[in-house]
């Protein structure tokens, strides 16, 4: 079924409430993730069940989240546009959670009519109760989820569809892998899901115990940029589309909003230069919203902003020049 006109009703905290996000605080008062139910996998062979294959797979996906937005990435550097389709939620939750409305950067569920993302996982696993996020890989063939595991669907995106795909551009590359997941386990834990263990921490000592973390990454990375143009030398890698969603968001949002303010990232010479290389590949800046980023973390997270405004600034140059070319060997 295929039915792209049935829109969600307009966001209405009043009637709807706010969208509570299913994670849970330890002893401590420390934020703990909610798990990601559905993690099959894309083969290029199908042995998975799930073979690689042009037009069988959709992303439904948010400008405003990060975890999405490194989809997007590895969806648009490895030329996929026309092998996977895509589709964007509304940046503003309610009660009800990502929806699909018309709007700028946003549409109807073009593949299934859903007017919830909610729905997506309902189709999938009858009587549902778990956490709805974004990225959702969705198989057409089969009418369900296959992942909402966001780190597997960059992985699979990135190396599963090399027949239709730039192969020029290989983002884990086999002699690098081992390397590539022990510096994508330490961003993840310290910078990428780091930035929520500052914002949702419930006690100070949960907050000290994340801002140190998270800065003392920063500050190794800020060294390591010095003598590298990329994470791993002149090789752009899935580590770098890891990282770089979070400095996209670093000063506009976690800086304020999740209290992450030892240093911006602007303070980081390397770090905002490393940025800018990367937001001048279309691929980066080009998939790069940060109205929807702005509007979905400042207008749905009350317990932290209460009154849904949204800052105006700041006013960064992304465009300037970085100077990044002189590492290149």
């Amino acid at each position: 079924m295929t039915n792209t006109s049935a829109v969600a009703s307009p966001v209405d905290f009043s009637a709807h409430g706010d969208y509570g996000l299913k994670s849970s605080t330890g002893a401590k008062g420390a934020f703990t993730r909610p798990p990601y139910s559905f993690r099959d996998r894309v083969t290029a062979d199908g042995g998975s069940g799930y073979p690689a294959e042009p037009g069988r797979y959709h992303l439904y996906v948010s400008a405003a989240c990060p975890w999405a937005h490194r989809s997007i990435i590895v969806r648009a550097l490895k030329k996929l546009e026309d092998v996977v389709s895509l589709s964007m939620v509304d940046p503003v939750r309610d009660g009800r959670g990502w929806a699909f409305r018309e709007g700028p950067g946003h549409t109807a569920d073009p593949v299934n009519g859903f007017t919830l993302l909610s729905e997506a996982y309902e189709a999938s696993d009858p009587g549902y109760d778990g956490h709805v996020s974004v990225p959702v890989l969705w198989d057409r063939e089969r009418g369900r989820i296959v992942s909402n595991n966001f780190p597997d669907i960059t992985i699979d995106l990135g190396t599963q569809f090399e027949r239709w795909a730039d192969t020029s551009v290989d983002l884990y590359p086999v002699d690098l892998g081992p390397e590539i997941d022990a510096l994508n386990d330490r961003v993840y834990a310290t910078v990428n899901n780091g930035v929520y263990r500052c914002g949702f921490a419930a006690s100070q000592e949960a907050y000290d115990e994340a801002v140190t973390e998270l800065f003392a990454t920063l500050d190794d990375l800020e060294q390591r940029l010095g003598g590298s143009r990329y994470l791993f030398g002149d090789r752009l890698t899935e580590a770098d589309v890891r990282l770089w969603v979070t400095l996209a968001r670093f000063d506009a949002v976690y800086v304020t909003h999740f209290k992450a303010n030892l240093r911006r990232l602007v303070d980081y010479p390397n770090l905002w230069a490393y940025a800018r290389d990367l937001y001048q590949r279309p691929a980066f800046g080009g998939t790069t919203n940060l109205d929807h980023i702005k509007r979905h973390y400042y207008g749905t997270h009350p317990q932290i902003n209460p009154t849904r405004i949204v800052p105006a600034g700041p006013l960064l140059d992304w465009n300037a020049p970085h100077g990044r070319e002189r590492l290149s060997s």
